[in-house]
C-alpha cells in the first residue's frame, strides 16, 4: 500500500507497507535512505485551490527556504481527511491533485510530500508524526503553519506542541496569521460558496488567480455540430465538481493558443444526461482538439443549467448564451 509520494518536478518516489495495522518509521524512511536528503522548510495542509491565504504562507515558505538553503516543501494528504471521514458527503474539491501541484510550483514550491490519509495515519500520535514524517522522512529544518493548524490523533497536536518538539528535534517553528477579505477568513469553503452562488469575480479575488479546470477533450455524441454549435467535451475526472451552469470561459491549448467561448457544466438535462461534464463551444474556431489537455479558466456565470422543451428552444438559448459570453471574453 502506498503511504506517501514525494514529488520533485516530474520525479515520483514511492514507499510501500503491507502491514495494515501501523506505519513503520523504518519503512517510511527506507524509500529515501539510499539518498542524501536535503534539509527542508516545510508547511502542511490540503492547499485546496492554492488561494491567497495559502499563497501568503507559501511566500514565507519559499523565502525561508532560500535563506536556509533548503527545499521549499509542502506536505499534503490524499484523500483529504474530510473525504476520508465524510465519504460522499465531503465538499467538492477546488483543484485536483495535478492542478494543485502546478499551482504550488507556480508559487515556488520545490517538493511536495503527499501522505496517504488512512486509518493508520489518522491514528498516528503527534509525536510519531513529528518523528516519522517531519524529522526522518523530510529532514525538516523549519516549519511554517497556519494559526489554526491541528494534527495527529484527535487533532492533539498544535503550534505549542510543535514548538516544544522542535526544540528537542532540532527544527524551528513559526505560525502565520489568518488572511481575511472583508473581515471574513479566506478559505476554500468561502471560495466554494462564491462559486456555488455564481459570483466568479469574488471567487477569483479570493483565489488570487482565475478558477481553472483542466481536462482532456474526448469524443462525445457530436450533437452540437448538427445544430451549428460544435462543442468540445472535456472530461472533468472529479468526484464532485464545485460548479454547475453555463459560463463564459477561456482556454489555453498545449501549444499556447487562447480559445474563448461558452461552456455548459452539468448533466445536459435536455438530453437526459446523467454524468456531469464540461461541454464548450469555442468562438471563431474550427480545429481538432480531440485528445488535447485544455486549461479552462472560468470567467463569468451566464445562467443556471436548465431543461428545454425542444431543440428550437435550446438553439435560441445557445445563441443568447454566446452573445452574453462574448461580453466577458
Amino acid at each position: 500500500m502506498k503511504l506517501f509520494r514525494v514529488i520533485e518536478g516530474k520525479t515520483n518516489r514511492f514507499a510501500t507497507d503491507n502491514d495494515s495495522s501501523h506505519i513503520s518509521a523504518s519503512q517510511l524512511d527506507s524509500a529515501l535512505s539510499s539518498e542524501t536528503k536535503p534539509e527542508a522548510v516545510v508547511t502542511i495542509g490540503n492547499f485546496d485551490g492554492v488561494h491567497r491565504g495559502h499563497q501568503a504562507i507559501l511566500e514565507l515558505l519559499v523565502a525561508e527556504a532560500k535563506q536556509q538553503h533548503a527545499k521549499a516543501t509542502v506536505v499534503t494528504f490524499e484523500p483529504y481527511p474530510q473525504e476520508f471521514f465524510m465519504k460522499e458527503k465531503a465538499a467538492p474539491r477546488l483543484s485536483r491533485f495535478s492542478e494543485k501541484w502546478e499551482l504550488l510550483q507556480n508559487c515556488g514550491v520545490e517538493q511536495l510530500c503527499s501522505l496517504k490519509f488512512c486509518r493508520r495515519l489518522s491514528q498516528m500520535s503527534p509525536d510519531d508524526f513529528v518523528d516519522e514524517i517531519l524529522v526522518k522522512l523530510l529532514n525538516t529544518k523549519h516549519l511554517i503553519i497556519g494559526d489554526d493548524f491541528r494534527f495527529g490523533r484527535d487533532r492533539q497536536g498544535d503550534y505549542h506542541f510543535l514548538q516544544k518538539s522542535g526544540k528537542e528535534k532540532g527544527f524551528t517553528v513559526t505560525h502565520t496569521p489568518t488572511l481575511c477579505d472583508n473581515n471574513r477568513r479566506i478559505s476554500s469553503t468561502l471560495i466554494r460558496e462564491a462559486l456555488r452562488s455564481g459570483d466568479i469575480a469574488q471567487a477569483q479575488r479570493l483565489l488570487g488567480h482565475p478558477y481553472r479546470l483542466i481536462g482532456r477533450v474526448k469524443h462525445g455524441d457530436k450533437r452540437g455540430r448538427t445544430i451549428g454549435f460544435p462543442t468540445a467535451n472535456v472530461a472533468l475526472n472529479r468526484r464532485v465538481c464545485a460548479l454547475s451552469g453555463v459560463f463564459a470561459v477561456q482556454a489555453t491549448t498545449p501549444d499556447g493558443k487562447i480559445l474563448k467561448g461558452v461552456a455548459n457544466i452539468g448533466t445536459r438535462p435536455t438530453f437526459n444526461g446523467e454524468n456531469k461534464q464540461l461541454e464548450a463551444h469555442w468562438f471563431d474556431f474550427d480545429g481538432d482538439l480531440y485528445g488535447q489537455k485544455l486549461k479552462i479558466d472560468i470567467i463569468a456565470k451566464i445562467r443556471e443549467e436548465q431543461k428545454f422543451a425542444g431543440m428550437d428552444a435550446l438553439i435560441q438559448q445557445i445563441k443568447k448564451d454566446c452573445e452574453n459570453a462574448r461580453k466577458f471574453c
